[in-house]
């Protein structure tokens, strides 16, 4: 088995701290506007659709599509990056694991794993699902 890329640890901020504290516990939380009810994604306490801070935290499914994917090929170890299409209508930037790059698809389902940053901050990574 080939080794495994090491994540860089993530910036922190008063702005996300809440999302953070949640991978820390294993669960992936997006944001909601409470006063439009939709989703919005990168994590923060401020609604980009009405500016306020009246936004809920909710767990996501877990649950997501490949949207586009890249594979760094050129780097020890190979790693894939992807935006991955939440069952919750946002998308996120993040990394592919568990997988055989060269059978990746756009479309291809894949579910939520986490994995331990350069300083031990659990990050959300996606597999391939099933």
């Amino acid at each position: 088995m080939s080794k495994e890329r090491v994540i860089p640890s993530p910036p922190m901020s008063v702005e996300h701290k809440e999302f953070w504290e949640a991978c820390s516990e294993g669960r992936l939380m997006v944001p909601r506007c409470r006063d439009t009810g939709q989703f919005f994604w990168y994590p923060r306490k401020v609604s980009p659709f009405t500016l306020s801070n009246n936004v809920d935290w909710v767990e996501a499914s877990g649950k997501g599509t490949i949207y586009t994917f890249s594979i760094m090929r050129r780097t020890d170890p190979q790693y894939a990056i992807a935006y991955v299409t939440l069952a919750e209508g946002v998308t996120v930037m993040t990394n592919l694991v568990d997988c055989d790059f060269d059978s990746l698809a756009i479309g291809q389902a894949v579910e939520l794993a986490f994995r331990d940053s350069e300083d031990g901050q659990k990050v959300p990574v996606f597999r391939p699902a099933g």
